[in-house]
């Protein structure tokens, strides 16, 4: 893979912030004792998976969109969780992206909704997505490159699978993590776009 096209996925942001001290500092201590990228990014992943509680899953306020934010405050909705996973990653070296899936909604009147979660690229597998998200029960997720082990699955109609990898979040994305300022508001709001059908 050309190293021009990775870059864009290797630099920092106002929302993939690891410049900042506390991310700097948990990406070097996830790293510490690994001797593999991959080894890294599976310590990195399961530590956001594991570790950073999912929002809406533990009713846990404040809303937070920039990975120094997810990590202060040890909560985040998939997407904040996709954006301090990809911190994490970007601050070892390791080229990380932001992928999105549309799945049925069926809450708050919403028919769909936009999930979150990650690309990594790993040398001697290219992109490989895992998702950070959190578990809970009927909904798996691992890190086992080159198989991807996912919670979700688009399987329905309307749903889809983005191809895209992302550098930088959605704007939609930004917009309503930064919108709205409690859990409940972004959970009845969520992000979602239409898919055009080929």
């Amino acid at each position: 893979m050309d190293r021009n096209y990775l870059a864009r996925y290797l630099e920092p942001s106002p929302v993939i912030d690891y410049p900042h001290p506390d991310v700097a500092k948990k990406a070097r201590d996830l790293a510490a004792g690994c001797t593999s990228d991959r080894e890294i990014a599976e310590c990195c992943f399961l530590f956001v998976r594991d570790e950073i509680l999912h929002s809406w899953d533990h009713r846990k306020n404040p809303v937070t969109l920039k990975a120094s934010d997810v990590l202060r405050y040890r909560t985040g909705f998939c997407y904040a969780k996709s954006h301090l996973l990809a911190a994490l990653l970007r601050a070892n070296g390791i080229p990380a992206g932001l992928c999105y899936q549309r799945l049925v909604s069926g809450e708050f009147g919403q028919p769909f909704f936009l999930h979150g979660l990650n690309a990594i690229w790993l040398e001697g597998y290219g992109w490989y997505r895992a998702d950070a998200r959190g578990l809970k029960p009927g909904h798996d997720a691992a890190f086992t490159p080159p198989v991807e082990v996912l919670p979700y699955v688009a399987r329905v109609e309307g749903e889809a699978e983005l191809p895209e990898i992302w550098a930088e979040p959605l704007p939609i994305i930004v917009d309503g993590l930064t919108r709205y300022s409690d859990i409940e508001a972004v959970r009845r709001h969520l992000p979602d776009i239409e898919v055009a059908k080929i």
